[in-house]
C-alpha cells in the first residue's frame, strides 16, 4: 500500500517521463504514439505498468465488460489518461473520474500532449 508521499513521488516521476516524451516528440502526433512511448519509458524505469487495462462496470452486483480501458495504470495505483487534443474538456475530466470510481483508484493524471509546453497539458485528478 502506497502512502500519500509515495504516491506524490510516483506522480512527479510520471510527470517527468511525460516531459521527456513531449520533448522528444513534440505536439501534433496521435494519442497512440504518446501512449506507446510513455509506456516504454515507464516500463524501462522498472515501474509496473499496464496498457489498455480493462475496467469492468459493476451493475446489480455483476461485473460487465463494457469496453472501458484505462490508457496506462502505474503500480496498480495511478491512472493515466493520454490525450492529444486542442484542450482538455469537462468530458475528459468526467471520463477520468469515472475510471477512478469504477476501479476504486485515488489518483489520476490527464496528460494532453498536444500543447506547446507539457506543463500546460497536465491535470491531476483526485477521487
Amino acid at each position: 500500500m502506497m502512502n500519500e508521499e509515495q504516491l506524490n513521488n510516483l506522480t512527479r516521476q510520471i510527470i517527468g517521463f511525460s516531459f521527456d516524451v513531449h520533448t522528444a516528440l513534440g505536439p501534433g502526433l496521435l494519442e497512440s504514439a504518446y501512449k506507446t512511448c510513455l509506456f516504454y519509458k515507464i516500463q524501462e524505469s522498472g515501474l509496473y505498468v499496464e496498457k489498455e487495462k480493462p475496467i469492468p462496470v459493476v451493475y446489480k452486483g455483476v461485473k460487465l465488460d463494457c469496453g472501458y480501458r484505462i490508457d496506462l495504470l502505474i503500480e496498480n495505483k495511478l491512472v493515466l489518461e493520454i490525450k492529444s487534443v486542442e484542450s482538455l474538456s469537462n468530458l475528459h475530466l468526467a471520463q477520468m473520474l469515472t475510471y477512478l470510481k469504477l476501479g476504486n483508484f485515488e489518483l489520476g493524471l490527464l496528460l494532453n500532449f498536444n500543447v506547446l509546453r507539457m506543463r500546460e497539458g497536465i491535470k491531476r485528478v483526485i477521487n
